[in-house]
């Protein structure tokens, strides 16, 4: 289902109810008895919107609906290859879940965020969001340690369109308000190459966090998600069967 929904030929519409798009329809005139992974990575956009084609060529891991003969690779690399994998997913459902929230709910996620990463102390000592409108660009404000020394400013964009270098310049003017120079700059989304180069001449500190790198960042601070299943493996301990 992960596969066909990448691909575009299937669109959800509910929790565990899919139904099929026109690109399917056209799709299944083409592949009437059987489709193979390898034949949606010949769809336009496929490779962007999932995004592990090298990963799975390097690891050379059996896809369901192919046969395994000829593959050389580990158990333990066939192992890599499925978390990757499901890493993959997790980070497309985390934002297609961002893209959902409210705005000030989101607002109130990047800080948690910032907070698990060690800025500050509790979310209360540490995180100050205001919901009041005109906020002159600034979303929140964080300790960037307990003590206070001193803040960071956050701008949080919940946006389908990327980021350009207009809306940089106007965080950059409202840090300028503030009389502060260091500034976070996260989106759902993504970043114009012109704000990551305007970014790169300034002298003010500005961190630009794309929608990728939010959820990962979230994955690795348990944001938003929750441990499902762990899988120890296990090997022979030498030392043990070589003690008198």
């Amino acid at each position: 289902m992960t596969y066909l929904t990448k691909g575009g030929l299937i669109a959800k519409v509910s929790p565990r109810t899919y139904h099929i798009t026109d690109r399917g329809r056209q799709f299944l005139t083409k592949y009437p008895a059987a489709i193979a992974v390898s034949d949606l990575e010949t769809i336009p956009g496929f490779e962007e919107a999932w995004n592990t084609r090298a990963r799975r060529r390097e690891s050379a891991g059996p896809v369901s609906g192919e046969s395994p003969a000829g593959n050389t690779s580990t158990p333990n690399e066939r192992i890599e290859a499925a978390f990757s994998e499901l890493r993959e997913v997790l980070i497309s459902d985390l934002l297609s879940q961002l893209g959902k929230v409210d705005p000030f709910r989101f607002e109130q996620v990047v800080l948690d965020l910032l907070v698990a990463m060690g800025y500050g102390g509790s979310r209360k000592e540490a995180a100050e969001v205001t919901r009041k409108t005109g906020d002159e660009g600034i979303d929140g404000v964080i300790n960037e340690d307990r003590l206070g020394l001193d803040v960071i400013y956050v701008q949080a964009k919940r946006w389908k369109h990327n980021v350009g270098r207009p809306e940089i310049q106007n965080f950059v003017g409202a840090l300028a308000g503030k009389k502060a120079s260091k500034g976070i700059f996260i989106t759902t989304s993504s970043f114009h190459d012109n704000a990551t180069d305007y970014v790169a001449g300034l002298h003010n500190k500005i961190i630009l966090v794309d929608g990728r790198r939010l959820a990962e960042l979230m994955i690795e601070h348990n944001i938003g998600v929750a441990e499902e299943h762990a899988y120890r493996v296990k090997k022979i301990d030498s030392d043990y069967f070589e003690e008198s």
